[in-house]
């Protein structure tokens, strides 16, 4: 542990974010992974589509993940959604 006081703010502050970070991280992950399985079932609609788009954007809003990558992800998830 660092003994300086701002040091020591820095590494609780670090623990929230990164906890929040996890969170929404994860629920991003667990909500493609609903759309993949249901792709694979074959049961997609627009809504669950829309569900999982709306994840990602909000990992973006919230700076976990790139916005490049939000891109990439949801154009390969609504191009399998308008193949199936």
């Amino acid at each position: 542990m660092p003994n300086i006081k701002s040091a020591i703010k820095r590494v609780k502050v670090n623990e929230k974010k990164n906890l929040r970070n996890r969170m929404i991280k994860s629920a991003m992950k667990t909500q493609v992974k609903k759309f993949e399985t249901a792709l694979a079932a074959g049961e997609v609609d627009g809504k669950l589509l829309s569900a999982t788009q709306g994840a990602i954007d909000k990992a973006v809003t919230k700076g976990v993940i790139h916005k490049n990558a939000a891109n990439r992800k949801k154009a390969r998830l609504a191009k399998a959604a308008a193949k199936a």
